[in-house]
């Protein structure tokens, strides 16, 4: 045999994800269009013959965590191997980051096809592409990009643009690829799914309602409190995932005009509690900015005794980060960071507290949990890669839903046995 007549080693890959559910959705399309290239997936990124960083630009952290891997994965690439960058970091600072990176090969942003060789310009819509089956019992599906909000600290908007909502068709197609027993429907504002740029009609409901049809679980993460309604609420509640994550932010008044937000604390409690009357078993997640201009004890005073007496399974915080071209970036009354690290201290640990004994409660009590792997799994009450999992006996079927007994709690994870040891 010539080595004309050899076979050709065919092009491996290496994806790097970085951020929020939303851009794993982007980076599995990716995969999906390198694989239907011909490519096929390196065992690591120094066997790539392309390595792929999907970033996020959030905020400073993301955006240091960003730079600090494209640096990394430089220094392991193999001599030959090209190095993309795409993803949130690519699309909102493009030609600041070819010249500040000059070993990048390429910086694609959204509109523009990853691959080997010079970079070719077409309408590249990842919202639509198709999707390889999930390799988990879980996925996420995304079912809009953009956003069509203009909250104060947020530059989202500005490099994912308006609201663009897939159609029902499309994302059961979708669904229906990827095999997988729960569904994970994400978006910036999944409540407004149907309307973009006030024309339409919101169409959350019918889609969940799908969607549960094809699948054991549908799971809802983020929305905004604002179109939380009564229908949807049910709609929730009747998928079997009464699971609720609420973007609520802040709780004080002022605070959250100043954000561009609506609601209050008085609004958010007599709202969960309405979920918890019609839901027991509501599980609840929501996530809050520390520090925002113009916080002051008081504002955090009211955010504690919220998180206190509304006793949220899950709660994540985060530092204020002001980002460039947002009204807060313009505000006055910064928090000096010494005192936004003490009260972001002071929430995670009363929340630390109340999540391990919302988890303490319920053991002795029998959970039906998704298995997702040999000997770990998850009951309505966790988002994937996101909230606590629960250990269950080794040989419980991956992918099927199985009832268990919680014996013991571990901070926010539980250890089960079968309901019949």
């Amino acid at each position: 045999m010539t080595s004309a007549d050899a076979p050709v080693s065919p092009r491996r890959y290496w994806v790097e994800t970085l951020g929020c559910p939303k851009n794993q959705v982007d980076s599995d399309k990716l995969v999906g269009t390198l694989a239907a290239d011909g490519y096929v997936a390196a065992s690591a990124p120094e066997d790539a013959d392309l390595v792929v960083v999907n970033t996020c630009a959030f905020v400073d952290t993301a955006r240091a965590e960003s730079v600090d891997t494209i640096l990394d994965l430089e220094d392991r690439k193999a001599d030959g191997a090209e190095l993309v960058v795409t993803g949130c970091l690519a699309e909102r600072y493009g030609d600041e980051l070819a010249e500040a990176l000059p070993e990048v090969d390429q910086v694609a942003g959204f509109g523009v096809p990853v691959t080997l060789g010079p970079t070719r310009r077409s309408e590249f819509d990842l919202l639509n592409l198709p999707r390889p089956a999930s390799s988990s019992p879980w996925a996420y599906v995304k079912i809009a990009e953009g956003c069509d909000r203009a909250c104060g600290f947020c530059a989202i908007p500005s490099f994912r643009g308006p609201q663009r909502s897939r159609s029902i068709e499309q994302i059961l197609t979708e669904v229906d690829q990827l095999q997988a027993a729960e569904i994970v429907l994400v978006a910036q504002d999944l409540a407004a799914y149907g309307r973009d740029q006030g024309r339409g009609e919101r169409a959350i409901v019918p889609l969940v309602r799908a969607v549960a049809e094809r699948v054991d679980r549908v799971r809802l993460l983020y929305l905004y409190p604002s179109d939380l309604t009564d229908e949807l609420i049910d709609t929730i509640g009747d998928t079997g995932v009464p699971y609720f994550d609420l973007s609520l932010q802040h709780v004080s008044r002022p605070l959250l005009r100043g954000m561009k937000r609506w609601g209050d604390g008085a609004r958010f409690a007599e709202r969960i509690e309405a979920i918890r009357a019609r839901w027991p078993e509501a599980a609840f997640r929501s996530n809050f900015i520390v520090g925002y201009p113009g916080e002051t004890e008081a504002d955090h005073d009211e955010l504690i005794e919220f998180v206190r007496s509304q006793r949220l399974d899950w709660c994540g915080f985060f530092s204020y980060s002001e980002e460039e071209g947002t009204h807060a970036a313009g505000l006055d009354s910064t928090v000096p960071a010494g005192l936004m690290a003490e009260r972001l201290a002071e929430l995670t640990e009363l929340q630390d507290r109340i999540t391990a004994e919302r988890r303490d409660a319920l053991v002795g009590q029998t959970v039906q949990v998704l298995v997702d792997r040999p000997g770990v799994g998850r009951t309505h009450r966790e988002a994937p890669e996101i909230d606590g999992v629960v250990q269950v006996p080794i040989d419980l079927e991956v992918g099927r839903i199985h009832p268990v007994v919680v014996r013991a709690a571990i901070g926010p994870d539980l250890i089960a046995s079968g309901a019949d040891t």
